[in-house]
């Protein structure tokens, strides 16, 4: 009775962690067996557990990943992508979403850049960074909505708190100027402190002419390529070859 009581005041406070083990151990004979301390400092574990898995989740949510079931340890390795997977693990693991690092994948169509990019935002918001997915070709159109609302400001202000940006499918259509100059800002307000996916079937060396602004492209690719992580996917198209493992899916 005693402990039922208990574990309602628990849930009251919200501490649902530590409600959900303390039932856990009323249940196993073998929890009498440890001492108070170790019994406390199992609950307070569960608490932190419950509290992380719950802020992942809600991370993952906010993200709008276009492959949110993306997971790094799903990587399809097979030697033909042109990247191993050590490589792209230790890239993963490497706290670049905490370092504010960019990272750039670039292939042709199909070969699962996107799938790639949200894998590792995955990760990210597994780690407890904050997380937005933009797709440039329909960047324009939200620009849109955005400034009609009256809401492009705060939208301006809530990405440069967002610890890592995905810009997917960058260089596939052609930008107007308010969707260069949004870029820019975007892209600015990164430097040095928040991190920045880019996926592109555009080689990088064909950015420039792309952006059609030279004194914008300047700017832009000055903020992304230097010290930028360039991985270059080869291969054949996954989806096209109908091979890809069933937990990698997605083209891009």
């Amino acid at each position: 009775m005693l402990h039922q009581q208990t574990i309602a005041q628990l849930r009251a406070l919200k501490l649902t962690g530590m409600a959900d083990a303390l039932q856990r151990q009323s249940e196993q004979p073998a929890s009498s067996e440890l001492s108070f301390e170790q019994r406390l400092a199992l609950l307070v574990q569960h608490e932190c557990d419950h509290r992380h898995e719950r802020r992942s989740t809600r991370l993952l949510h906010q993200a709008r990943l276009k492959y949110p079931q993306a997971a790094i340890e799903d990587f399809d390795a097979r030697p033909s992508r042109g990247i191993e997977r050590s490589r792209f693990t230790s890239l993963a693991l490497s706290g670049w979403s905490q370092t504010g690092q960019t990272i750039i994948l670039t292939g042709a169509t199909g070969c699962g850049k996107t799938w790639l990019a949200c894998a590792l935002a995955q990760y990210a918001c597994r780690q407890g960074h904050s997380v937005r997915y933009l797709r440039v070709p329909r960047l324009a159109e939200e620009l849109r909505t955005l400034r009609a609302a009256g809401s492009y400001t705060k939208w301006l202000l809530q990405l440069a708190k967002t610890d890592v940006i995905v810009l997917d499918d960058w260089g596939l259509v052609g930008l107007d100027a308010l969707t260069r100059e949004a870029l820019m800002e975007i892209l600015d307000d990164r430097v040095g402190g928040r991190a920045t996916l880019v996926t592109s079937q555009l080689p990088v060396e064909h950015w420039h002419a792309w952006l059609g602004d030279p004194a914008l492209a300047d700017a832009m690719l000055d903020r992304l390529l230097p010290q930028a992580h360039r991985i270059v996917l080869k291969g054949e198209s996954l989806r096209a070859a109908g091979r890809a493992q069933v937990t990698e899916t997605g083209g891009g």
